[in-house]
């Protein structure tokens, strides 16, 4: 890794990067072995478009939209390689030892990395989180390189399509096989296969816990659920859509997301659309502060807004105290965490039968 910049930004907009989920069928040509620089090469991957890259060895130099391509590449043990990265995770955003590498990556932006600044990064692959997200890339964040500018600088272009390529989905999103797919995806690319699949094993049996204990809930037995996307604004609620991954996570944990029906990733809707809903249960949505002082007053903020604002206060679940408090990032943001925000929202919605079938303790 290269010399860390100090930076103090916060988690506070990574959600909102987090539009939508996107498909694809698995896309290695060749399965690597358990580290970097191991055999199963060529690999080919594709992008939101189908358009397809190959690797012919695993890359030296890798630079990251955001911290969601980040996280995963320390998790695979390639974080050696990240040369630098956008949109940093806030200190302690991330578990144990992975912190502590993040923090040393070297922030090429605050938010989008500058065109100039990456394409000048002597980056040989770019993961990005953003792709097809509308104005992620511009709207005065600064404009994104064409595929022509990536290549004359030497630096291969491919996504996170779980998190990217939300317009060219089809149908909702109802499990995590698209942030398993970018995993896998990742571990062949940086020759971390077996590394990917520990990770993807992990998820897989987390998620089959919770549907053991849940699967067998009738539809109409099941929880209403809502999303409160609290720091996109509580002026007009933006609110996570079927295409989205916390719209998989929701119904795996055995609730009934009230936005089901909004077929798309995010859209911004009225209260009177939320109240008509009156969900059950209402999740915190609050982006990682920093700490869990900043994070327990963020949660508390968004909570007082629903209790005391005209508009929302006669909820049910506001009235019952049905709130969950389960940050923004692992929800909405592929990574190995959905599968524990699976788990959490599972146990709260679910306490006598997941009680059962999960061993107690914290998960994400």
């Amino acid at each position: 890794m290269r010399a860390r910049v100090k930076c103090g930004v916060t988690a506070a907009v990574l959600g909102l990067l987090a539009a939508g989920c996107g498909g694809g069928a698995g896309e290695s040509a060749g399965a690597g072995g358990g580290r970097p620089g191991a055999g199963g090469f060529p690999v080919t991957v594709t992008d939101c478009a189908g358009k397809k890259t190959t690797f012919s060895e695993p890359p030296k130099r890798i630079v990251t939209s955001n911290a969601a391509a980040l996280e995963l590449l320390l998790r695979l043990g390639a974080g050696d390689k990240v040369a630098g990265t956008g949109f940093p995770p806030a200190k302690a955003t991330l578990p144990g030892k992975l912190d502590a590498q993040a923090q040393d990556v070297e922030v090429l932006g605050r938010t989008i990395i500058p065109k100039e600044k990456l394409l000048g990064s002597g980056a040989d692959l770019y993961i990005d989180t953003f792709a097809s997200m509308g104005g992620m890339s511009g709207g005065g964040m600064g404009d994104a390189p064409t595929e022509a500018e990536f290549a004359a600088a030497g630096i291969k272009h491919i996504h996170l399509k779980s998190t990217a390529c939300a317009a060219e989905r089809e149908g909702p999103m109802t499990d995590l096989s698209a942030v398993e797919r970018d995993i896998t995806t990742l571990g062949a690319v940086t020759g971390t296969d077996a590394a990917a699949k520990r990770l993807v094993t992990g998820m897989r049996a987390k998620v089959a816990a919770v549907r053991k204990a849940v699967g067998d809930t009738p539809a109409s037995e099941r929880p209403t659920y809502f999303f409160f996307d609290y720091d996109a604004g509580t002026k007009q609620p933006t609110v996570v859509c079927n295409r989205q991954i916390a719209h998989a996570i929701s119904t795996l944990a055995g609730a009934r997301d009230v936005f089901a029906d909004c077929d798309g990733d995010r859209k911004q809707t009225g209260w009177e659309d939320v109240i008509s809903k009156n969900p059950d249960w209402i999740q915190l949505g609050v982006r990682n502060r920093g700490s869990a002082a900043a994070n327990r007053k963020a949660f508390d903020e968004a909570q007082r807004w629903l209790e005391t604002n005209p508009a929302t206060k006669g909820l049910k679940a506001v009235k019952e105290g049905r709130f969950l408090r389960i940050g923004s990032e692992p929800t909405t943001i592929a990574g190995v965490a959905n599968a524990d925000t699976v788990q959490r929202i599972a146990r709260a919605l679910y306490p006598d039968k997941v009680a059962k079938t999960l061993q107690p303790g914290k998960v994400g």
